[in-house]
């Protein structure tokens, strides 16, 4: 198998949401299989899963993501409402950033606590977003018990320890175009030693493309080149990669299974 999965994209952006068909091509073209598009807002969750709905190989998460200060606070109900959706696999994008937000970040942490709280209400994994507040972060899914759901820490650039207490509370690592970038010392070294088991690959899209399009906007079809990066990291092969982390992405939402085996090559 080496066809990927792109774990975290944006569909509804500016640049992609407009070109859609083209984007979905260029996909299929470069063996993307499939694609979770996260949510950020609670205002914009209807375009998130307007999106997903349309196409049987694009899932979504509902969530507001720890930069938005002036938009619509999430509650527990409101996250498990939106999250029974049948395409709707995680809860997020979630979690804590103190690089925009150094003032005042309790708001931050009480917003991350509910995310959680509707994540093990569903029983469905979180997506992670930890800026500049790795050690709040952890020290807030463990109080919250968020282990028995798990998730992913996504376009992870925090060390190799942070990755390895994440990943002793059932969470996957999950690496960006970042890693094919030639001075991110710390991500090339986190993607060398988290067992590949663990791992996942995604692009951010439309946000920081990989090598050889870096500083251009980015979309899922680019993903192949995160996976590249992590094989001549590793010295293993990109069929190795691209197996991996397809697998690790059904393992951890086994509800794409039906649609992305077959599309995997793995059934039918």
């Amino acid at each position: 198998m080496s066809r990927l999965i792109d774990s975290h994209c944006h569909l509804d952006f500016d640049g992609l949401s407009n070109r859609l068909p083209e984007v979905l091509a260029a996909m299929s073209s470069n063996d993307v299989a499939g694609c979770m598009t996260i949510g950020v807002t609670l205002e914009e969750a209807p375009q998130v899963l307007a999106i997903a709905d349309a196409h049987e190989h694009i899932y979504a998460s509902v969530g507001v993501h720890p930069e938005y200060a002036d938009h619509r606070e999430p509650d527990v109900d409101t996250l498990c409402q939106l999250g029974q959706h049948p395409k709707v696999l995680a809860i997020g994008e979630t979690g804590l950033d103190y690089h925009w937000h150094k003032d005042q970040p309790e708001w931050q942490r009480e917003r991350f606590r509910v995310h959680i709280r509707a994540a093990k209400a569903l029983n469905k994994p979180l997506v992670i977003h930890t800026r500049e507040a790795a050690e709040d972060t952890l020290r807030i899914l463990r109080e919250e018990g968020a282990g028995v759901v798990g998730g992913i820490l996504h376009c992870f650039t925090e060390s190799f320890a942070v990755a390895e207490q994440a990943m002793a509370m059932g969470f996957y690592i999950s690496l960006s175009g970042i890693v094919s970038f030639k001075k991110a010392e710390q991500v090339h070294d986190v993607a060398r030693r988290v067992p590949l088991d663990r791992l996942l690959i995604e692009t951010d899209a439309p946000y920081l493309a990989p090598v050889p399009y870096r500083g251009k906007p980015n979309e899922p079809a680019y993903v192949r080149y995160v996976a590249e990066a992590i094989a001549d990291l590793r010295q293993i092969s990109y069929a190795e990669v691209a197996a991996a982390t397809s697998r690790n992405f059904l393992t951890l939402f086994p509800a794409a299974m039906p649609v992305l085996e077959p599309r995997l090559g793995l059934k039918g």
